[in-house]
C-alpha cells in the first residue's frame, strides 16, 4: 500500500491535505456478490472476500498502482496517483487484464467447491482528480474525488461479468494497445447529458 509515503507531495502541490493530479482511475467489483452473501454464512463469505481483495491489490501493486478504497465487493485504484507515473493508462489496462484472469481462477475454484456463479466487472477513466484527505476533520479519508472518479464508477456499473470498459481518454493513452480494444455503442451514463464513447477489452 503506497498511501502513507505520498501525502506530503500531495499537500505541497495544491493545499492542506489535497492536490489536483492527472491520472487514471480503475474500479472493480464483483457480479453476484449479493446472492453469495445471502447463500453463505459470514464465516464462509469472509475468506472469499479476503482472497478476492488480495488478488486485486497484488495485481494493482504489480502494475504500479495504488489502492485507495475497498468496500463491500468493490475496489478503487489509481495509476499515476498521487504521483505521476509513466503510461498510467497502459498500466491500468494491464492491471484490468490481470484482474480478470486472476478472478477467473478464483471463480473456477468457487464454482467447483461451492457451486457459486460470479464474475468481475471493471471501469477505467483518465483525467484530473483531487487526491488527498476528504471527510470530517476528526476522521479524514485519503481518497480520490472528482468527475474522473464518477465516470469510472459509472463505467464499472455498466460492465458485464468478465468485462473491462474504457473511456476515450484511456484508449487514446494506451498507444499500440489501441488496436487491442473493441469499440462499443456509446452509453448515456447517470449524471451525464451526452453519451460517452466506450471501448472494451476483448
Amino acid at each position: 500500500h503506497q498511501l502513507g509515503t505520498c501525502r506530503c507531495t500531495a499537500r505541497s502541490r495544491e493545499g492542506p491535505g489535497y492536490a489536483r493530479v492527472h491520472g487514471t482511475v480503475l474500479f472493480a467489483d464483483m457480479r453476484g456478490f449479493t446472492s453469495i452473501a445471502e447463500r453463505l454464512s459470514p464465516d464462509e463469505v469472509v475468506p472469499l472476500l479476503n482472497a478476492y481483495f488480495s488478488m486485486l491489490t497484488d495485481v494493482t501493486a504489480e502494475h504500479g498502482g495504488t489502492v485507495f478504497h475497498m468496500a463491500g465487493d468493490g475496489l478503487m485504484a489509481g495509476f499515476g496517483l498521487p504521483r505521476p507515473l509513466a503510461d498510467a493508462s497502459g498500466r491500468a489496462v494491464a492491471a484490468a487484464r490481470g484482474m480478470i484472469a486472476g478472478f477467473a481462477r478464483l471463480a473456477g475454484d468457487w464454482k467447483s467447491r461451492l457451486g457459486l456463479d460470479t464474475g468481475i466487472g471493471i471501469g477505467i477513466h483518465a483525467g484530473d482528480v483531487i487526491v488527498g484527505d476528504v471527510g470530517a476533520p476528526e476522521r479524514p479519508s485519503y481518497t480520490l474525488i472528482g468527475d474522473t472518479v464518477n465516470v469510472a464508477a459509472r463505467l464499472v456499473q455498466r460492465a458485464r461479468a468478465g468485462e473491462a470498459l474504457l473511456s476515450r481518454s484511456v484508449r487514446q493513452s494506451i498507444g499500440a494497445d489501441q488496436d487491442a480494444v473493441v469499440q462499443l455503442p456509446s452509453l448515456v451514463l447517470r449524471g451525464r447529458s451526452r453519451p460517452v464513447e466506450i471501448w472494451c477489452l476483448p
